[in-house]
């Protein structure tokens, strides 16, 4: 983990986001990127809006509302410089004008993880907040840790709580979650209604084969699984972090079709709409 990006913002969270990225990089090494875009509708967007600056015409309106974005920026990144004069890390400031999704999702390709907030009201398709998601998420090819819109996370990694389905995108979010899991105080790995593939992947144990694996790697996991015929699987999920207390959770993103996703929802979405600490996805 040597390079980890941030995405910031003038939001209340970002100061969140940058504390938990600020700590991570602090604990490996890591060089540390905060992004702020500057995300500004096109002047073909604002013709003949009914805004108080719409007389000027849509270029100078752009250029006004650019202007006071890049203002507010500026105290977003005094605290980010502070961050990194406060725990001697090396980074670099990004401010860039664009569409927030593509640029973050651009920007990741070369960080080893990126750190976002949840996205308020997540299960509305035009949700700008999940778009930023999913689209870091589905199309950069790196793990993503999504920062509750609620709450401090001190300790990230005192226990991490593995959802494990035995799919691909599964263990990616294992493989890619490596670094931390060996940091962490206690790992849980849990298998919710496990489907018949799970049981003969893990010998009729949920899931001792990721455990034995992951003792190869020098982390200890201990397994257990829930049934909940009648609650979604993220509910159950949840349901389980809060029991155990987990600090973090690291779970596959999307392991299916988009357009079911959207239609049934899924343990994503009902994660990104409920989380209560962070999680760490991969796709």
């Amino acid at each position: 983990m040597k390079d980890i990006l941030v995405q910031l913002d003038q939001g209340a969270r970002s100061a969140v986001r940058l504390g938990v990225a600020a700590d991570l990089a602090r604990r490996f090494g890591s060089y540390l990127t905060g992004l702020f875009v500057v995300d500004i509708p096109n002047a073909e967007y604002l013709y003949g809006a009914g805004m108080p600056m719409a007389g000027l015409g849509p270029d100078p309106t752009i250029d006004v509302m650019t202007a006071q974005a890049r203002t507010r920026a500026e105290p977003v990144e005094a605290a980010f410089r502070q961050e990194l004069r406060q725990h001697d890390l090396q980074g670099t400031w990004r401010i860039i004008e664009g569409d927030t999704p593509a640029v973050l999702g651009a920007d990741a390709h070369y960080a080893d993880l990126v750190v976002v907030g949840q996205p308020n009201d997540p299960r509305r398709r035009d949700n700008r907040g999940r778009l930023v998601v999913e689209t870091v998420l589905m199309t950069s090819g790196r793990p993503i840790l999504t920062i509750p819109f609620a709450g401090d996370f001190p300790t990230l990694t005192e226990h991490v709580l593995i959802a494990w389905n035995a799919s691909r995108e599964a263990t990616r979010a294992v493989h890619d979650a490596l670094p931390l899991l060996r940091e962490a105080g206690q790992v849980t790995i849990l298998a919710v209604n496990p489907s018949a593939s799970v049981a003969q992947d893990t010998a009729g144990v949920p899931p001792a084969n990721l455990a034995t694996h992951l003792a190869r790697h020098g982390i200890k996991a201990e397994t257990t699984r829930t049934i909940a015929r009648n609650v979604a699987d993220g509910e159950a999920l949840l349901s389980y972090a809060a029991d155990i207390s987990a600090t973090m959770i690291v779970a596959g993103g999307y392991g299916h079709s988009r357009a079911r996703e959207m239609i049934f929802g899924g343990v994503t979405r009902t994660l990104l709409a409920e989380m209560t600490v962070p999680v760490f996805f991969s796709h």
